[in-house]
């Protein structure tokens, strides 16, 4: 389907000729020639947005005045918060939120058809690529069976999904989906998909160059910001909201410049480095902003390391983490088998139109910050939050803190108790506890690595690291090292390349030799899909109450995520996963105590079996080649003999199978009128909770695994599913009925209403424990709104749509809290429920909630964005108290979707009245 430009354009739209082919483009300095505005100070990052007002320009949803903003933001030292219209090229998604979002466009279908409109209005209007890379599970692991057996497995588990989204690839126009066991959607977005500079022909026929932009339904979507592809996640409801044709309602940005200098020096990795730049963005605050990475060190700094940095802007708050285009991305593009008309279109368009980074790249930020990348030292970050970092000398130490915090010792009796030699005095006793395992000859302890995962796109889509981690398994399988035994190992690739590079530098059977077979190609451990670990060692860490972690090169490491028999996850670079299988300890000080014993009896330290950077080199230049990623994405939506095997159903509208766990319509649009309503105020509501600060969306929304004495267990018991087949709450988005009962119910999740319980409960209508699911089916049953109170940085992490469709199911009005991360509040409010953040110094702890009081929110029937409204908090004695709440409604077309019930409402109203 052609882009539709805007009408109000000629006087920036010029031609262009690079590689044999002559193009449109809307260029920036024409803009700056017309007098709109001098834009040469403008970080590219914003260069990118600004092309984006040129292009659709129509007096309208754009306007000239929106042009002209980009110049007051230079003026300004980066700041002019306008709200502007942003429509990306093109959308991504991966099968967990893909699977729902294609739900919610068949229930569309059928909503548009009960409205009298035509289903055929359904259809993304801009491409939508959906990569099934997340149902991937590690059953099976150390062994050359593996991958096959875990592949058969993962097509028994996810059949029905496999079919609907085969559905909806034949159903609906400009959507492709890349089958199971291809690579993970930022890794091949990156290799193949990504284009850097798009072209596509407007309602014209003119063919028209623009920047490659896109927005996904995963949070990562930022990686491919490394190759100056301007991207960021959302949640599924914005993204079908985009794809459908409607703009991204946005603030212009502020850009935070990050300035790197000096090279890495020996013995450091890029995950390193990431976890260091997480640090220092948390640290500073970027939430909502763009970060642009700039400076002499980005000529040192791989395109690889690049979109390691790009990858985790989730992980330091920012909406992205951008690299402007250089000569480095030209070889990047090379390297992966892009075409040579598209790359000299690439390096000719960006010198053109000022997207450049030339030795003068010089721009305006907002706010800057400085790293020296040769001060960068080996770390990992844990044990539950990526910005945790911990330089790698201190990681034991750091641990052992950790224990004494859960078992409730004093902080100066820990330190003690760390410097005592021999056994310590009874007032210095070490936390630490040690449990037998059954059937086997060693015990599981406090700090037992029981899971080493070499997992995730963020750095398996680094050949320097991934190379690395190979020939740390060569020197120490040549030692005669090997994973301990309590270790579950595995290796989950991000794309069949990294396979093809292992091979081909022979070092994939190193890794097989010390239990790093490969397992799949998906997010796996990273997202909670670690599997079962050996059931005696399970019941040893539950019976001894075990601190047990997980080592993963990944980017998450929250409560809860990687296992539930887990309790300290650690991110750590490739080579670094393997160290800690072989050591198999965190108390190990992997810089200064042997990891093991070689076959002489000899100790093996970390340094004997580290490589250097120039052996990594060597190997990375020898064997990372174009003609590796041309053979493999030659028929990357083809699949395998299985994927072609599935059989699904035809139509405009889906058969919606009544029988099926895994697929169901949801209800957002049963009854729905034609025209949209007003904004309630809330009245008498109770709390279905109160939490702290950093409640991420892993808390909110269903992930990982679940047991058959949980809401969503009960009820697939009573629909005849065995526990064996549950699968994930992630496979089984599709499925509201599931969702909604394992919403809030992360098993580490702490409502502040009861003393010390972990997990999804609260206080039902009778003021007895019982789960939020049953409390909240109470409520209703009353007709009882309910608001959910939170501290700092709610809902934080991933973009899981689900924290948001679940909170409203759940029949929450509203969620108060101190601040809100980026996507979980515009998720909130696409799902019709209103954020609104304390003011004056106000929050749940000074509020003293206990959960038994009631609340009322006025001021919201002629609510305007971002005003202040009165909350009255009635407490159990009958006591009262105002408070003034911040609503978090920030634009006035969020206000049209809060009106409509939510974003799909109001496109979907819009939808059939044009018909």
């Amino acid at each position: 389907m052609p882009i539709t430009v805007g009408q109000d354009t000629a006087k920036t739209r010029k031609t262009l000729s690079a590689g044999g082919q002559t193009v449109a483009y809307y260029s920036i300095p024409a803009a700056e020639a017309a007098g709109l505005g001098d834009f040469s100070k403008l970080p590219a990052a914003l260069k990118v947005v600004l092309e984006n007002m040129l292009r659709f320009e129509d007096g309208k949803t754009v306007t000239t005045d929106d042009i002209k903003a980009f110049a007051e933001w230079a003026k300004q030292g980066g700041k002019n918060p306008r709200e502007i219209a942003y429509r990306p090229a093109r959308v991504l998604m991966q099968d967990f939120t893909g699977v729902p979002a294609v739900v919610d466009l068949a229930a569309m279908r059928d909503g548009i058809k009960a409205l009298g409109g035509d289903a055929q209005k359904i259809n993304p209007l801009n491409p939508v690529d959906l990569v099934i890379d997340h149902s991937v599970m590690i059953d099976e692991f150390g062994n050359p069976r593996a991958f096959q057996m875990n592949v058969d497995r993962e097509y028994e588990r996810n059949m029905e999904r496999y079919q609907f989204l085969k559905w909806g690839q034949g159903a609906f126009n400009n959507f492709r989906v890349v089958p199971p066991g291809t690579g993970i959607c930022h890794q091949v977005n990156l290799e193949y998909l990504a284009q850097t500079v798009w072209t596509d022909e407007d309602q014209n026929g003119d063919t028209v160059a623009y920047p490659d932009t896109l927005v996904g339904t995963d949070s990562h979507t930022t990686m491919v910001n490394g190759l100056a592809v301007l991207g960021w996640g959302v949640g599924g409801i914005e993204a079908e909201a985009a794809m459908l044709g409607q703009p991204v309602s946005m603030l212009i940005p502020e850009v935070v410049g990050f300035k790197l200098t000096g090279a890495m020096v020996e013995g450091t990795t890029a995950t390193d480095l990431v976890l260091k730049v997480v640090k220092m963005l948390r640290d500073k605050g970027v939430v909502g902003k763009f970060v642009e990475f700039y400076g002499p060190g980005l000529d040192h700094l791989p395109l690889a390391d690049r979109a390691t940095i790009a990858n985790m802007a989730p992980e330091y708050g920012a909406t992205c983490g951008f690299f402007p285009v250089d000569d480095e991305t030209l070889r990047y593009l090379s390297q992966t088998g892009r075409d040579e008309t598209r790359i000299a279109l690439v390096e000719a368009y960006a010198k053109e139109n000022g997207f450049w980074r030339g030795p003068d790249y010089d721009p305006v930020y907002t706010d800057t910050l400085e790293l020296d990348m040769g001060d960068v030292v080996p770390a990992v970050s844990g044990p539950k939050r990526p910005q945790d970092h911990t330089p790698l000398t201190h990681a034991a130490d750091s641990f052992f803190k950790v224990v004494a915090e859960y078992r409730g010792e004093d902080e100066g009796q820990a330190a003690n108790a760390m410097a005592a030699e021999g056994p310590a005095p009874d007032a210095l006793v070490d936390p630490r506890k040690s449990h037998p395992v059954k059937g086997e000859d060693y015990e599981i302890k406090d700090g037992s690595v029981v899971i080493a995962s070499i997992t995730s796109c963020t750095n398996t889509s680094n050949p320097y690291v991934m190379i690395g981690a190979g020939l740390v398994a060569r020197k120490a399988r040549a030692l005669g090292l090997n994973r301990k035994p309590w270790v579950k190992t595995s290796l989950a690739p991000g794309s069949q390349v990294v396979s093809e590079y292992l091979e081909a530098a022979g070092l994939q059977e190193d890794l097989d030799a010390v239990g790093f077979n490969l397992v799949g190609y998906g997010c796996t451990t990273c997202i909670g899909n670690s599997g079962p670990i050996q059931p005696e060692i399970s019941e040893a860490i539950a019976e001894g109450d075990i601190v047990a972690c997980s080592v993963l090169s990944g980017n998450r490491n929250f409560e809860g995520r990687i296992s539930p028999d887990v309790r300290a996850n650690y991110l750590a670079s490739p080579p670094l996963v393997v160290a800690y299988a072989l050591a198999g300890d965190m108390n190990i000080d992997l810089t200064s105590q042997p990891l093991g014993e070689d076959k002489d009896g000899n100790p093996v330290y970390l340094k004997d079996i580290w490589p250097t950077q120039k052996e990594i080199a060597e190997l990375v230049e020898k064997t990372v080649t174009r003609e590796a990623f041309q053979s493999k994405y030659a028929d990357v939506f083809k699949g395998d003999e299985k994927w072609q095997a599935v059989e699904t159903s035809e139509g405009e509208t889906y058969d919606w199978p009544a029988s099926s766990t895994y697929i169901q319509n949801p209800p957002y649009f049963r009854g729905m009128g034609k025209d949209a309503g007003t904004i309630q105020n809330i009245e008498g509501a109770r709390i279905l909770a109160v939490l702290g600060d950093m409640v991420t969306t892993d808390h909110i929304s269903p992930a990982g695994s679940f047991k058959a004495d949980t809401p969503a267990g009960k009820y697939l018991t009573e629909h005849q599913v065995p526990v064996r087949e549950f699968n994930s709450y992630g496979s089984r988005r599709g499925n509201h009925e599931v969702m909604m009962r394992g919403t809030f119910a992360n098993i580490r999740i702490k409502n502040e209403m009861l003393d010390g319980v972990e997990g999804g409960f609260t206080k039902g209508p009778d003021g007895q424990q019982t789960t939020i699911f049953d409390a909240s089916m109470a409520y209703q049953d009353q007709g009882t709104p309910l608001v959910v109170f939170g501290g700092e940085q709610y809902g934080a992490g991933s973009s899981r749509d689900w924290a948001a469709k679940g909170t409203n199911l759940l029949g929450v009005k509203a969620v108060i809290a101190e601040n809100f991360e980026r996507i979980h509040r515009s998720n909130l409010v696409g799902m019709g429920v209103i954020p609104f953040e304390f003011t004056g110094g106000d929050n749940r702890t000074s509020l003293g909630l206990k959960g038994d009081e009631t609340v009322t929110i006025k001021g919201l029937d002629n609510v305007t964005p971002l005003a202040e409204v009165p909350c009255e908090i009635t407490y159990a004695d009958g006591k009262t108290r105002e408070i003034t709440l911040k609503c978090r409604i920030d634009t006035a077309v969020e206000k049209e979707y809060v009106e409509n019930g939510g974003v799909l409402h109001f496109v979907l109203r819009n939808l059939a009245k044009s018909a």
